[in-house]
Protein backbone atom coordinates (compact mmCIF):
# COMPACT_ATOMS: atom_id res chain seq x y z
CA UNK A 1 0.00 0.00 0.00
CA UNK A 2 1.37 3.38 -0.35
CA UNK A 3 1.81 5.96 1.70
CA UNK A 4 -0.58 9.14 1.04
CA UNK A 5 2.50 11.91 1.28
CA UNK A 6 5.48 10.06 -0.59
CA UNK A 7 6.65 10.65 -4.48
CA UNK A 8 6.27 7.77 -7.39
CA UNK A 9 8.56 7.33 -9.93
CA UNK A 10 8.26 4.93 -13.00
CA UNK A 11 10.62 4.88 -15.91
CA UNK A 12 9.79 1.96 -18.86
CA UNK A 13 11.83 1.42 -22.04
CA UNK A 14 10.27 1.51 -25.26
CA UNK A 15 11.71 0.25 -28.91
CA UNK A 16 11.11 3.85 -30.23
CA UNK A 17 10.51 7.53 -29.58
CA UNK A 18 6.41 6.96 -30.51
CA UNK A 19 6.10 4.00 -28.50
CA UNK A 20 7.24 6.39 -24.74
CA UNK A 21 5.48 8.90 -26.47
CA UNK A 22 1.65 6.87 -26.58
CA UNK A 23 2.08 5.62 -22.99
CA UNK A 24 2.77 9.60 -22.18
CA UNK A 25 -0.23 10.56 -23.45
CA UNK A 26 -1.95 8.09 -21.69
CA UNK A 27 -0.34 9.27 -18.60
CA UNK A 28 -1.29 13.08 -19.40
CA UNK A 29 -5.14 11.20 -20.21
CA UNK A 30 -4.81 9.74 -16.46
CA UNK A 31 -4.63 13.26 -15.39
CA UNK A 32 -6.95 14.96 -17.17
CA UNK A 33 -9.43 12.29 -15.82
CA UNK A 34 -8.54 13.18 -12.54
CA UNK A 35 -7.10 9.66 -11.85
CA UNK A 36 -3.57 11.27 -11.22
CA UNK A 37 -2.91 14.49 -9.36
CA UNK A 38 0.30 16.16 -9.35
CA UNK A 39 2.99 14.48 -12.01
CA UNK A 40 5.66 15.76 -14.32
CA UNK A 41 6.49 13.41 -17.08
CA UNK A 42 8.76 12.95 -20.03
CA UNK A 43 9.96 10.72 -22.79
CA UNK A 44 13.86 10.23 -22.53
CA UNK A 45 16.09 9.65 -25.84
CA UNK A 46 19.62 8.68 -26.67
CA UNK A 47 21.25 10.40 -30.45
CA UNK A 48 23.35 8.62 -31.97
CA UNK A 49 26.50 10.41 -29.83
CA UNK A 50 25.23 8.60 -26.71
CA UNK A 51 23.78 12.45 -25.91
CA UNK A 52 20.61 11.95 -23.44
CA UNK A 53 17.90 14.39 -24.70
CA UNK A 54 14.37 15.14 -22.38
CA UNK A 55 11.79 15.70 -24.32
CA UNK A 56 8.72 17.64 -22.91
CA UNK A 57 5.39 18.93 -25.13
CA UNK A 58 4.65 22.41 -24.10
CA UNK A 59 2.34 21.21 -21.30
CA UNK A 60 4.41 22.90 -18.34
CA UNK A 61 0.84 25.52 -17.53
CA UNK A 62 -1.34 22.63 -16.70
CA UNK A 63 -2.90 23.06 -14.09
CA UNK A 64 -1.27 19.89 -11.31
CA UNK A 65 2.18 19.42 -13.22
CA UNK A 66 5.63 20.08 -12.18
CA UNK A 67 6.23 21.36 -15.63
CA UNK A 68 9.17 19.33 -16.36
CA UNK A 69 11.23 20.15 -13.26
CA UNK A 70 11.04 16.88 -11.45
CA UNK A 71 11.41 14.26 -14.58
CA UNK A 72 14.53 16.34 -15.82
CA UNK A 73 15.87 16.19 -11.84
CA UNK A 74 15.49 12.60 -12.10
CA UNK A 75 17.27 12.29 -14.88
CA UNK A 76 20.29 14.81 -13.76
CA UNK A 77 20.53 12.70 -11.27
CA UNK A 78 20.92 9.87 -13.52
CA UNK A 79 23.54 10.31 -16.05
CA UNK A 80 26.79 13.29 -15.41
CA UNK A 81 25.81 16.77 -17.31
CA UNK A 82 28.10 15.68 -20.42
CA UNK A 83 25.80 13.23 -21.46
CA UNK A 84 22.50 15.19 -21.16
CA UNK A 85 21.87 17.24 -24.28
CA UNK A 86 19.42 19.46 -22.45
CA UNK A 87 20.47 22.59 -20.78
CA UNK A 88 17.18 22.76 -19.08
CA UNK A 89 17.76 19.59 -16.60
CA UNK A 90 20.66 21.78 -15.07
CA UNK A 91 18.19 24.12 -13.95
CA UNK A 92 15.89 21.77 -12.11
CA UNK A 93 18.61 19.25 -10.56
CA UNK A 94 19.09 21.67 -7.99
CA UNK A 95 16.43 21.70 -5.09
CA UNK A 96 14.37 19.32 -6.49
CA UNK A 97 17.26 17.11 -7.20
CA UNK A 98 18.44 17.35 -3.39
CA UNK A 99 14.70 16.02 -2.08
CA UNK A 100 14.55 13.73 -4.81
CA UNK A 101 17.97 12.23 -3.98
CA UNK A 102 17.04 11.64 -0.47
CA UNK A 103 14.58 9.50 -1.30
CA UNK A 104 16.64 7.66 -2.86
CA UNK A 105 19.35 4.95 -2.50
CA UNK A 106 23.10 4.30 -4.76
CA UNK A 107 21.54 0.84 -5.86
CA UNK A 108 18.02 3.23 -6.49
CA UNK A 109 19.78 5.10 -8.89
CA UNK A 110 21.46 2.63 -10.52
CA UNK A 111 19.22 0.27 -11.20
CA UNK A 112 17.05 3.46 -12.86
CA UNK A 113 20.40 4.54 -15.20
CA UNK A 114 20.43 1.15 -16.02
CA UNK A 115 17.19 0.68 -16.67
CA UNK A 116 17.25 3.81 -19.15
CA UNK A 117 20.03 2.39 -20.78
CA UNK A 118 18.24 -0.27 -22.35
CA UNK A 119 15.98 0.93 -24.44
CA UNK A 120 16.25 3.64 -27.51
CA UNK A 121 13.54 5.75 -25.32
CA UNK A 122 12.10 5.84 -21.85
CA UNK A 123 9.44 7.29 -19.97
CA UNK A 124 9.94 9.15 -16.73
CA UNK A 125 6.92 9.87 -14.85
CA UNK A 126 7.30 11.38 -11.43
CA UNK A 127 4.37 12.70 -9.38
CA UNK A 128 2.60 12.00 -5.96
CA UNK A 129 2.22 8.65 -4.53
CA UNK A 130 -1.66 8.51 -6.11
CA UNK A 131 0.02 7.89 -9.70
CA UNK A 132 1.06 4.61 -8.73
CA UNK A 133 -2.23 3.05 -8.53
CA UNK A 134 -3.39 4.98 -11.63
CA UNK A 135 -0.37 3.80 -14.14
CA UNK A 136 -0.66 -0.18 -12.67
CA UNK A 137 -4.05 -0.13 -13.80
CA UNK A 138 -3.44 1.40 -17.16
CA UNK A 139 -1.19 -1.06 -18.26
CA UNK A 140 1.52 1.14 -19.91
CA UNK A 141 3.09 -0.42 -23.11
CA UNK A 142 6.84 -0.57 -21.68
CA UNK A 143 9.02 -3.54 -22.97
CA UNK A 144 11.16 -3.28 -19.55
CA UNK A 145 10.04 -0.76 -16.01
CA UNK A 146 10.52 -0.04 -12.72
CA UNK A 147 8.27 2.00 -10.19
CA UNK A 148 9.89 3.25 -6.49
CA UNK A 149 8.50 5.28 -4.25
CA UNK A 150 10.48 7.63 -2.57
CA UNK A 151 10.52 8.78 1.08
CA UNK A 152 9.91 12.21 -0.06
CA UNK A 153 6.91 14.74 0.34
CA UNK A 154 5.31 16.10 -2.65
CA UNK A 155 4.80 19.10 -0.99
CA UNK A 156 8.57 19.69 -0.51
CA UNK A 157 9.06 19.05 -4.25
CA UNK A 158 6.36 21.70 -4.99
CA UNK A 159 7.95 23.96 -3.10
CA UNK A 160 11.14 23.06 -4.77
CA UNK A 161 10.15 23.56 -8.27
CA UNK A 162 8.60 27.12 -7.25
CA UNK A 163 11.71 28.36 -5.93
CA UNK A 164 13.73 26.51 -9.36
CA UNK A 165 10.65 28.19 -11.59
CA UNK A 166 11.23 32.04 -9.40
CA UNK A 167 15.24 31.69 -9.99
CA UNK A 168 15.38 30.85 -13.77
CA UNK A 169 12.57 33.86 -14.03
Amino acid sequence: MSKTDSVFIFIGTYPSEAAARADYDIVKELHEAGAVGTYDASVVTKDENGKVHVNKDETATRHGAWGGAAAGAVVGLLFPPAVIGTAAVGAAVGGVGGHLWRGMSRADVKEFGEIIDQGQAALVVVGASTLAQAIDKAALKAEKQIAKELDVSPDDIDRAVRQAATEVG
